[in-house]
């Protein structure tokens, strides 16, 4: 037998050791691959891209192939890494049979460059299989007119074939060069030696709690443009904060735990204890890493959802068509506008209601550098604020409400009026502020029908004319919209369906990617910790083994073991929850928009998609654990 039919058969007969690092490398060539399918679709390729927005959502996908494969090659380098860790006590074994330390090393080469070769193909063809599904999913996400159907993706075959043969070769010949010589007697015992109790520094436990706590405290009380302004420094702080959590504070916190013996000296509690401080000082990177990576893809994808979120929210629940003409549009011209749009809704078969409410606009020597502010009546408002479901007012005769859009929360300078002067010499006072929709300026007032007669003349008027759709579905007012905006070309006409459907149209190649990418680096994630928690499997035969025999039953082993791995999966997740649950609480204060509920929804899947994977872990590890001790 030669060399290499001996790393061939040493791969394929020892299918339980490298199938872990197999199925991940395999999982990052499946991503890419099929990203690549659906980036160089032709229908994506084609039309739609070539416009200004399409230009952008093409280059953001290059530039996430490149990130995805950048993150690739640094995951199967980490992932070759902690395999090599666990093979210490093998490589010992086959010196002691003779084996120098060049021939390990280039065991190791031709190892990874045979899983490598069967990752990339198996990844290409799971991908063929999955690549419809992948483009319904993207069907479905995207606002694109056009089907994706499915096509033989040669272009990406050959990009991910190339780009991976690539990498495999690189990592394989470097991982081979960094291969370091050990004694004999290090490898047979393997990763195993003692490294002491691990102990904690208070110094660094107190600069982690003071650096997250400092980082916390500045992402919730910052607003606006100073959410940008702090961003950089509070992740920088927060990263350091939690390198320290894990290394120092998560060890202290142990020792603490440990040492009150109500706790530790309870059923199989010193079971737990006694080893959770080595773990977490063993798999203390490990939780960094994932920590910080499922930050970023809660946080990446948070921002992308919530942003489209905000800047569509407001629309969703406007009139659907508008029309305000300014002071140049000559009466013809709205004659001709408004009749046009007529038509098109007759033509579509959409019932409206229908409002031509008139807008009045005051001029007061309190505004400072406003050319005029808008003023309603309170029946006025309540008429139309009906249509959209938003709640009526009460207005007192000698009071006013300032109202405004969402978005001028988000900067806009409100007016400084406290007091509104009437006619008469009253005054009215400006007792509260609502958010409201219900008429396109950014600030106006709402006044008691009363007072709205005792305010002066207003310096000028505009009919605000509004068609709102009875039980319309959306494609058709989109439909509807578009007819109207490419015949009229004006501004001035707001089809809001249709608007949204542009914006959606816009960011929706863009919040793809972003799930996309979250999606490989929180699955990623747990890979990192499979790998952590695999890689002490057969340490944990042996302890369990020795303990059963001393009395441990078959229950509180499954109970130690469930601990454990829950401590091992959860730990980093949690931190990472929280990290992301700050994170998009400062977006919300960005944007002056709550975004509690998508935060929720969003943290909500992914803390569910952790709770899946560690029940499907657990499982078999305590499977394995039980073949081996009973």
């Amino acid at each position: 037998m030669t060399f290499r039919q001996f790393a061939f058969n040493n791969v394929i007969r020892n299918k339980r050791l490298y199938i872990a690092y197999f199925l991940s490398s395999l999982f990052m060539v499946m991503v890419f691959f099929t990203f690549n399918i659906f980036a160089h679709h032709p229908v994506l390729t084609g039309g739609i891209m070539e416009s200004g927005a399409g230009q952008d959502a093409s280059l953001g996908m290059d530039v996430a192939a490149v990130i995805i494969y950048i993150f690739s090659f640094f995951f199967v380098l980490y992932s070759m890494g902690a395999f090599l860790k666990s093979r210490k006590k093998e490589f010992g074994l086959l010196m002691l049979q003779g084996i120098s330390t060049w021939q390990i090393r280039l065991l190791v080469f031709l190892e990874n460059i045979i899983i490598g070769f069967l990752a990339t193909v198996g990844g290409i063809l799971v991908g063929l299989l999955f690549a419809k599904v992948i483009l319904l999913i993207a069907e479905n996400i995207l606002v694109i007119e056009e089907s994706l159907y499915f096509y033989i993706p040669w272009q990406a075959v050959v990009m991910t074939f190339i780009s991976f043969a690539a990498l495999f070769l690189f990592i394989s010949f470097f991982i081979s060069i960094v291969v370091k010589k050990h004694k004999l007697i290090d490898l047979i015992k393997g990763d195993k030696k003692s490294k002491g109790e691990p102990k904690a520094s208070k110094f660094l436990t107190a600069v982690a709690i003071i650096l997250l706590g400092s980082g916390y405290v500045t992402a919730f009380i910052v607003e606006g443009v100073n959410v940008v302004m702090a961003m950089i420094p509070v992740i920088i702080v927060v990263v350091i904060g939690t390198y320290f959590l894990f290394t120092q504070l998560s060890v202290f916190a142990i020792r603490k735990l440990k040492n009150k013996q109500s706790l530790f000296w309870k059923k199989t509690n010193m079971l737990l204890f006694s080893d959770l401080a080595y773990r977490m000082k063993d798999n203390a990177r490990t939780f960094f890493m994932v920590a910080i990576i499922s930050t970023v893809a809660f946080s990446a994808i948070g921002t992308l959802f919530g942003f489209n979120n905000f800047i569509t929210h407001g629309l969703r629940d406007a009139y659907s068509f508008t029309y305000t003409p300014h002071g140049e549009t000559t009466e013809e011209e709205i004659e001709e506008t408004l009749a046009y749009v007529e038509t098109v809704l007759a033509e579509g078969q959409i019932e409206t209601i229908n409002k031509q409410p008139l807008l009045h606009f005051y001029e007061f020597e309190e505004m400072g550098n406003r050319s005029s502010i808008f003023m309603t009546p309170e029946s006025q408002y309540n008429d139309m604020a009906q249509l959209l479901d938003y709640d009526t007012v009460r207005v007192a005769k000698d009071e006013a409400l300032l109202a405004t859009l969402d978005v001028a929360m988000g900067g806009y300078d409100l007016p400084d009026m406290d007091e509104i002067p009437l006619e008469t010499g009253e005054e009215l006072t400006v007792t509260d502020t609502l958010q409201s929709g219900v008429f396109p300026d950014i600030v106006y007032y709402i006044v008691s029908d009363e007072a709205f007669d005792k305010l002066p003349e207003p310096i000028s008027q505009e009919t605000f004319y509004v068609w709102h759709a009875v039980d319309a579905d959306h494609d058709t007012l989109v439909e509807a919209g578009e007819i109207m905006r490419n015949h009229l070309d004006t501004y001035e006409l707001q089809p809001n369906d249709f608007t949204v459907y542009e914006v959606s149209a816009m960011y929706s190649p863009i919040l793809f990617i972003g799930l996309f990418i979250g999606i490989v680096f929180f699955v990623s994630a747990g890979s990192f910790l499979y790998f952590r928690l695999y890689s002490d499997l057969e340490e944990d035969k042996q302890k369990f083994r020795a303990i059963t025999k001393l009395g441990l039953s078959e229950k509180e082993l499954k109970k130690v073991l469930t601990r454990q791995t829950a401590i091992l999966f959860f730990t980093p997740i949690a931190v990472a929850l929280i990290h992301g649950a700050v994170a998009l609480n400062a977006l919300s204060n960005a944007f002056h928009y709550d975004l509690f509920l998508l935060s929720a929804t969003i943290l909500g899947i992914f803390f569910t998609i952790q709770v899946i994977y560690f029940i499907i872990v657990r499982y078999f590890y305590i499977k394995q654990i039980k073949q081996a001790v009973f």
